[in-house]
């Protein structure tokens, strides 16, 4: 009996609360009002003074593959790899037996037309003196013997100029160092067949002058005509980090290769001999543009695959233009494209936005 009385009481009091005033309390969160997704920036034009930052590599100053001029095989070697050489310093003996003979031949050839040139000038100078006394000698006979000699004086000359030349040959016998420098590599041992070859072939020695070297950098086609060759290059070699060195464009190629780059060198001492040719650096090249340029926010660019542009807002509507990009600085990027001072264009912008989008 108690049961069913609390449970009338229960159901009274809910119908005298759903028949109450009061409301139910809604505690959905309020919404904030809606704000444009976008971030708009503007294109400005200044003129932008800034440096790039492009890799070198080093190279030897001077650097010789040193093949053998005549055939032969190798006597005597008087370098290997990481010798350090000196102008002029006898680096390899060759020998070829074959030349001795050659130059044995050569030279009685040239002993036999020497006997004979001076025989025909002693026969025309006597017919020279007979001649004196009119009829003795027929001018016909002086001469032809005025021409034997001097045939056999020309025999004598070139036959000296033989042996002049075999004596050159055996001369390419003995190897010397062309430049003060290191040996860096030594591809033959004594005894070796060695014979003259191309550069596609493998040399005997290869020497380098590394006391001093070249810094090589290749500045893109863009910016070849904003390299400020009066100002100080600064750059850091990747084996040596935080120690930076300054110096000055040495020269520059005023063309461009293959890949569209002009290549530009830094001369470098290597007074402590610490660097090493085909080491990597980091260069900070000084550009200056000269004419004012188009300026847009660095996070305004959008790069692809297939293309760089920026978004420009042009009634209310977006338009993919596409740019080049030239110097960078520290919030803008110099361009060039369709667009004009005061263009609004959008900042952190990504690809999904096509061409012809609302922007608001």
């Amino acid at each position: 009996m108690k049961f069913k009385y609390c449970i009338l009481i229960a159901i009274t009091g809910l119908f005298a609360a759903c028949s109450g005033n009061q409301k139910p309390v809604d505690m959905t969160p309020a919404t904030k009002q809606s704000t444009s997704k976008y971030q708009f920036g503007t294109v400005t034009e200044k003129a932008l003074s800034s440096s790039a930052r492009l890799p070198g590599q080093l190279v030897p100053f001077n650097e010789v593959n040193l093949f053998p001029k005549v055939n032969g095989f190798v006597k005597q070697l008087f370098v290997d790899r990481g010798s350090i050489v000196k102008k002029g310093q006898l680096l390899v003996v060759l020998e070829a037996p074959e030349m001795e003979s050659q130059l044995q031949a050569a030279n009685s050839r040239y002993l036999q037309a020497r006997e004979n040139a001076e025989a025909s000038k002693e026969k025309y100078s006597r017919l020279k003196e007979a001649a004196k006394e009119p009829g003795s000698v027929s001018p016909l006979e002086l001469d032809n013997a005025s021409a034997k000699m001097k045939a056999d004086q020309a025999m004598a000359q070139s036959e000296n100029s033989n042996v002049d030349a075999v004596r050159t040959m055996q001369g390419y016998l003995r190897i010397y160092a062309p430049f003060d420098g290191m040996i860096v590599q030594r591809n033959v041992s004594p005894g070796a067949l060695v014979a003259p070859g191309k550069t596609t072939d493998q040399p005997m020695l290869i020497i380098q002058d590394i006391n001093k070297m070249r810094l090589t950098v290749a500045i893109p086609e863009d910016y070849v005509d904003k390299v400020d060759l009066t100002q100080p290059v600064t750059f850091t070699f990747n084996a040596m980090p935080g120690q930076v060195q300054t110096a000055k464009i040495s020269r520059s190629a005023n063309a461009l290769g293959s890949m569209q780059q002009e290549a530009i060198e830094i001369d470098v001492l290597n007074k402590n001999g610490q660097l090493k040719p085909g080491m990597y650096a980091e260069v900070n090249i000084p550009m200056l543009s000269g004419a004012k340029s188009l300026l847009v926010p660095n996070n305004s660019i959008i790069r692809s695959t297939e293309h760089e542009y920026v978004i420009a807002v042009r009634d209310g509507k977006a338009v993919l233009v596409n740019i080049k990009e030239g110097l960078a600085g520290t919030d803008s990027t110099e361009v060039f494209g369709d667009l004009k001072v005061a263009d609004k264009i959008l900042v952190h912008a990504s690809d999904e936005i096509k061409e012809g989008d609302e922007i608001k």
